[in-house]
């Protein structure tokens, strides 16, 4: 069949179906503690084996998965072993996602015509996508991007990439996935950084299909803002060749602003107030981080109950987290009509969000 005429050319890009996949490992923030302890209490100040133990014990996260065999890999893995399991595992977790994706959408994968990846936490050359064109069987001919650097925020950009593919090509079907082995970037010292990545983050992937048939949520506008002059707030840096995490105390309220600047360029255009959307997608970044933007959008508790199921299930997995929210949103019931914001934010700084309509 042919997948053009398959997936229509209204010229309306709607996300079709979102896929998820995560590890099998899975510990609770109790056997975090136990780990880290017990392997790396020696390189702590007694004040950073305080804070540690405060960042575990926090109720918004009760478990985490990871791309392990064992956390007991994470000891003396070094780079060559992290990045043969970084890239078996993205792969791997890619394809589980992309697969359930297009089997909700009811396509195949000689239906694709387009395929954006995006990660952070490994880099490979060629990128991921090559790996996932043979391992999906995908047409030869399709249009495949590797996106890196976006860092939490990622998903969202990912996205407009897809659409744009979809824009430029008339029709087909686009497949956006979002992958982090955010453990494939573990590091350990006296540090408030480490501290605080150690208890937060896990590995996860998500994928979207969007299509230009009239099914599904019809994706309206997108928006950024990019504050370059935070930059050493949220990012990676290097040390001796390898990614060390880097986060600022005053992140909760540079990523508030931001996020809502980027909110603001799709409502306003057209006529939208933050109480007309009845669906928020918010990067669960952490705790601090969810609270801080819900004050500065004036987001009601219960708009955030999705992004908070999602942190407290699977902990904090970069860019993937957010599509985990939404699916989590579609799972539960938009009625026709529905607005919902997708909001994300990462390294940059930078702020995205979508407007999607039902």
């Amino acid at each position: 069949m042919n997948r053009r005429k398959r997936t229509g050319k209204n010229g309306r890009v709607r996300l079709a179906a979102l896929g998820t996949a995560t590890p099998p490992y899975q510990t609770d923030q109790v056997q975090a503690e136990d780990f880290l302890l017990r392997h790396f209490s020696h390189r702590l100040s007694p004040r950073s084996l305080g804070v540690l133990k405060k960042f575990l014990a926090h109720p918004s996260i009760q478990s985490r998965r990871f791309a392990v065999e064992s956390t007991e890999c994470l000891v003396a893995e070094d780079p060559d072993r992290r990045m043969e399991r970084f890239t078996r595992w993205a792969v791997d977790l890619s394809v589980q996602a992309a697969q359930e994706a297009l089997e909700r959408a009811g396509l195949s994968a000689g239906d694709v015509t387009a395929l954006v990846v995006n990660t952070c936490t490994g880099y490979l050359c060629p990128g991921l996508s090559s790996y996932l064109l043979e391992r999906l069987g995908l047409p030869r001919d399709i249009r495949a991007y590797d996106l890196v650097g976006g860092g939490c925020g990622g998903a969202i950009p990912n996205l407009q990439a897809g659409e744009e593919c979809l824009k430029a090509a008339g029709g087909g079907a686009a497949l956006c996935v979002s992958v982090e082995i955010c453990s494939a970037t573990f590091q350990m010292e006296d540090d408030l950084s480490l501290l605080l990545s150690n208890s937060l983050f896990a590995d996860g992937a998500a994928a979207a299909v969007l299509w230009t048939s009239p099914a599904g949520l019809e994706l309206v506008a997108s928006g950024s803002r990019h504050q370059p002059e935070d930059r050493e707030a949220i990012r990676y840096v290097h040390h001796q060749g390898q990614l060390y995490n880097q986060l600022s105390n005053a992140l909760p309220r540079l990523v508030n602003g931001a996020v809502a600047a980027a909110v603001q360029s799709v409502l306003s255009p057209r006529g939208l107030e933050v109480s007309d959307i009845a669906h928020w997608a918010i990067h669960g970044g952490g705790a601090k981080v969810i609270a801080a933007v819900a004050r500065k959008l004036g987001l009601p508790e219960e708009k955030l109950r999705h992004t908070r199921e999602i942190l407290a299930r699977y902990g904090n997995m970069s860019s993937p987290s957010v599509l985990f929210t939404l699916r989590e949103i579609m799972d539960n019931g938009i009625r026709a009509g529905d607005w919902c914001v997708m909001a994300s934010f990462g390294a940059g700084l930078s702020a995205h969000a979508l407007l999607f309509k039902a």
